[in-house]
């Protein structure tokens, strides 16, 4: 598949004037449905890749196949831009390179790469950052791996909740130098830390789940924020909706009181029935025509 519209369609994104919130998707459907809400960007994050493929809690024990294969299965199911989240990019800076090449092949439209060292250390109590000669490393093997330079590589530090507001900066500062095109930026709690990061720094900044007070898209946008993440919601909502439907049935409810169900005309649209319908006609009702 072509991959080009949607990456470009991104760099445009994070070269306005203005910060977007992406929608957090985690299969096809989700993707689909983002997409005819009209938001302009998705995210896929390592936490939900965890949920949907393993039922497994976010301790990286999803593998980089696992990962690839499931963002490719989002892509394809539409035209949304995905960003995803690459975690520690499954290993060293060798592995990060592949790792780029994998979900560049799979269609994603931005990856981040963090410098937290997962998976978590025998005897580790707290979370901990690798050196920033290995973060800047293992970004520079990223845009080693990378074949289309639209695929928007973003450097990503923990810092700001782990080692303070200093150290945030010079991770940055360095990740930025390496040749990336964009920042993230987890643990921004408050408006002081992201305007003296903000002044600090030169590329445009994606910011993880920030504080309450961060939500506000005209000042982001005016700290060369781009996008900003709300959590990831859909996917808490979705277990919700079927325990809840499921545990009605078992407790003997029958299924015509169940009412928070999609209609029939809405998995009509998120199946892309309409689409199904006309490929039929086409190609199993034309007949045989044979030369």
């Amino acid at each position: 598949m072509d991959w080009t519209d949607r990456r470009e369609r991104l760099r445009s994104i994070i070269a306005a004037a203005r910060c977007i919130y992406p929608g957090s998707v985690f299969d096809p459907i989700s993707a689909r449905i983002a997409e005819d809400l009209g938001f302009e960007a998705g995210m896929f994050a390592g936490s939900i890749a965890s949920f949907t493929v393993l039922g497994a809690p976010d301790i990286v024990m999803l593998t980089l196949t696992e990962f690839a294969q499931q963002a490719y299965r989002i892509n394809r199911a539409g035209k949304l831009p995905l960003l995803v989240d690459a975690d520690h990019g499954y290993g060293n800076a060798l592995n990060v390179k592949r790792t780029v090449e994998e979900l560049e092949t799979a269609g994603v439209a931005g990856l981040t790469i963090e410098d937290t060292v997962l998976p978590t250390s025998y005897g580790a109590t707290a979370p901990a950052l690798i050196p920033i000669a290995e973060g800047v490393g293992k970004l520079k093997a990223a845009l080693a791996g990378r074949q289309d330079k639209r695929l928007v590589i973003v450097g990503r530090t923990s810092a700001m909740a782990i080692s303070g507001v200093g150290d945030t900066i010079a991770r940055l500062k360095a990740y930025e130098e390496a040749g990336v095109d964009m920042l993230f930026m987890a643990g921004v709690k408050t408006r002081a830390q992201l305007d003296t990061v903000a002044a600090a720094v030169r590329l445009p900044l994606f910011l993880g789940s920030p504080g309450a007070e961060l939500y506000d898209l005209d000042y982001l946008s005016a700290r060369n924020v781009r996008i900003c993440l709300q959590g990831h919601l859909p996917f808490m909502a979705a277990v919700n909706a079927v325990h809840e439907t499921l545990k009605a049935l078992r407790d003997g409810n029958a299924p015509a009181s169940i009412k928070s169900v999609a209609s029939p005309d809405l998995m009509k649209q998120v199946t892309r029935q309409t689409d199904y319908s006309k490929w039929s006609r086409d190609f199993l009702d034309a007949g045989f025509s044979g030369g």
